[in-house]
Order: C-alpha cells, then sequence, then structure tokens
C-alpha cells in the first residue's frame, strides 16, 4: 500500500486540489457544499479541465490516424509482400520497411492512443481516493481535500445514493452502503447505460463516417471493430464495480469525447471520407469551393489539357477549290 501510495501521490495530489478548488469555487457561488450535487458538478469540472489540458495531445492523436490512415494502401502492400514468410530476416526486413513507410508519413503509432493513456493515472487516483474515503481521513484530510471535505465526499448523496456506493457491493449486502438496493441498481444502471452508449456512438460514428475507403478494409478496420464492442463491455463491468462517483466522471469523459469527436468529424473530417463529401455538400450549398480530396481532383482536372476535357470540338476548315483558268481558243 505504502508503494502504491508513493506512485499515485502526485496524481491524486493534482485531483484532489483540482476537486477541492471546484468545491470551494461552487461554494461561493450558494451551492450547498454538503449535497451530492455539489460534488457531481465539481467531477464534472475535473472532466473539463482534465480534458482541456489534453487537448493538445487530442491533436497530435487524430494527425497521427489520419496519416494511419493514409498510408493504408502501401501497409497492405507490404503485408502481401511479406504474407506467409515467417523467418527471422524476413520478419525483420517487414519491420524495417514499416517503419520507414512511419517515417514518411510522420506518424508515430503510439500517439493514436496517448489521450487515453494520459487519463489513466487521473482515472485509477480518483478510484484510489474513493477506496480511502474512510472516518481515518475526518480529521487529516486526504492530500488537498480537507478533512471536512472528506467527510462531506463520503457522506454525500444524491437520488438518495452515496458518491461510494457500488451496485455490485449494494446487491451483496455491503454494510457500508447509504442507499437502498433499488436506487443503487437504478442510477447506477441508468450512468452505466449512458456511459456505453456514449462509447458505442463515438466509436461507431468515427467507423461510419470519418474512415477513407482504403482505412475501411485491413488490419486498421479490423482493430476499430474490436474496439467497438470490446471497449462498452469493459465499461459495463466497470458500472457494476465502480463507486458511484467514478462512474459519473467516466460518463462525463465519454460525453466530452463524443462531442469533441462529433465537432472534428464535422469541420475537419479525415480526406476521403464520408464526413469530407457531406461538409463539401454543406459548403456547395452556400457557394463555397470543395476543400480536401474533391477539392485535389478538380483541381487536377483544371490541370489537364484542353484536348483531354470532353465538350463541343471545332470543325475543320473547308479547303477551297482553285479555279481553272481556260486556256485561249476554249469558250
Amino acid at each position: 500500500m505504502a508503494f502504491l501510495d508513493t506512485l499515485m501521490w502526485p496524481f491524486s495530489w493534482a485531483v484532489s486540489f483540482i476537486l477541492s478548488i471546484a468545491h470551494s469555487f461552487l461554494g461561493i457561488l450558494g451551492m450547498d457544499s454538503e449535497s451530492g450535487w455539489t460534488w457531481t458538478i465539481s467531477i464534472i469540472l475535473l472532466v473539463l479541465f482534465i480534458r482541456t489540458l489534453l487537448i493538445p495531445l487530442f491533436v497530435r492523436q487524430i494527425k497521427s490516424q489520419r496519416g494511419m490512415q493514409s498510408m493504408q494502401p502501401e501497409m497492405q502492400k507490404l503485408q502481401a509482400k511479406y504474407k506467409g514468410k515467417k523467418d527471422p530476416v524476413s520478419r525483420q526486413a517487414m519491420v524495417q520497411e514499416q517503419q520507414a513507410l512511419f517515417k514518411k508519413h510522420s506518424v508515430n503509432p503510439f500517439m493514436t492512443c496517448l489521450p487515453i493513456l494520459a487519463q489513466l493515472p487521473i482515472f485509477f487516483s480518483l478510484f484510489w481516493m474513493l477506496n480511502r474515503m474512510n472516518e481515518e481521513y475526518y480529521d487529516e484530510g486526504y492530500f488537498s481535500l480537507s478533512g471536512s471535505e472528506v467527510q462531506s465526499l463520503s457522506e454525500s448523496t444524491i437520488f438518495g445514493v452515496g458518491m461510494n456506493d457500488v451496485l455490485w457491493g449494494a446487491v451483496q449486502g455491503d454494510p457500508s452502503t447509504q442507499g437502498s438496493v433499488t436506487s443503487v441498481v437504478l442510477l447506477a444502471s441508468i450512468l452505466t447505460a449512458a456511459m456505453v452508449a456514449s462509447q458505442f456512438f463515438t466509436q461507431k460514428q468515427l467507423m461510419a463516417k470519418n474512415m477513407s475507403e482504403a482505412a475501411q478494409t485491413g488490419q486498421m478496420a479490423q482493430m476499430q471493430k474490436i474496439m467497438l464492442y470490446v471497449l462498452p463491455l469493459a465499461m459495463i463491468f466497470g458500472g457494476v464495480n465502480f463507486p458511484l462517483a467514478l462512474i459519473i466522471y467516466w460518463t462525463a469523459t465519454n460525453l466530452w469525447t463524443m462531442g469533441q469527436q462529433w465537432w472534428v468529424i464535422r469541420n475537419n473530417p479525415t480526406p476521403g471520407s464520408m464526413a469530407e463529401k457531406e461538409l463539401n455538400l454543406r459548403r456547395a450549398a452556400k457557394g463555397l469551393p470543395p476543400i480536401g480530396e474533391e477539392a485535389r481532383k478538380a483541381a487536377e482536372e483544371a490541370k489537364k489539357p484542353t484536348g483531354e476535357h470532353k465538350g463541343p470540338q471545332a470543325q475543320p476548315a473547308r479547303k477551297r477549290k482553285k479555279k481553272k483558268k481556260k486556256k485561249k481558243g476554249q469558250r
């Protein structure tokens, strides 16, 4: 436990500090500091603050994802080239050529999942903090949270359900559960359903509208399909076993991700995707020129020689016949 305390110290301090500031700010605005709604909004403000800080990582993630999609045709050719070759020399050669492709397209595969990895310490530190909210910390406090704040968070409720209540614990008759079994199961189920639905819709929207035709086949497409179903299943497991405050945090994070991705797909879609075609239709309705793949094709068409364009062709001029001079004596 001491090792985990040391490992989680910087993240626990940051999370507790942001929660304390948000809770105090809401108290200044006139909200009841003992209410579970005040703590719920404090958790949502924590999500907004963390996700705002992660926007630069999100931008780099988008660039890496698009780079991965643009190199899919070359990647498929490379996989076909080494198909069935399992000897060490071939494997090493394939890895080297893959790395050359990543360098050529300025792609870092690690960046595609970095925003998610960056959020994990925050998530685990909040989970670690909620699991240790007991009377032991009512006097000494927990990192940046004062003793009174620890007690307020631990004893606050929304719809009669405590912030530390766990669905599975309530079903098993955990004596520390503040709400009734019915209220805990109902509220946790509703939040879990919202969490799962937002995650599924976000991934489905990405696959349906923001992937080019080349990226919809191959290994990358298979990974996206796996994530479409695996992540919601993981969230169902989390909704059953995590405290209510953590489900609130996770649901708010998913809603932010869904809104952020919707904005990107609508306003800055992947070249060659369905979303780009829809954007160009909207631009055409406003009298604006197309962008992206369609604009590139139009520019290439405009550069072609005039003879390659279809249209009315000029008719050849008729040659005038020369009149023969009459010889003398002819009439």
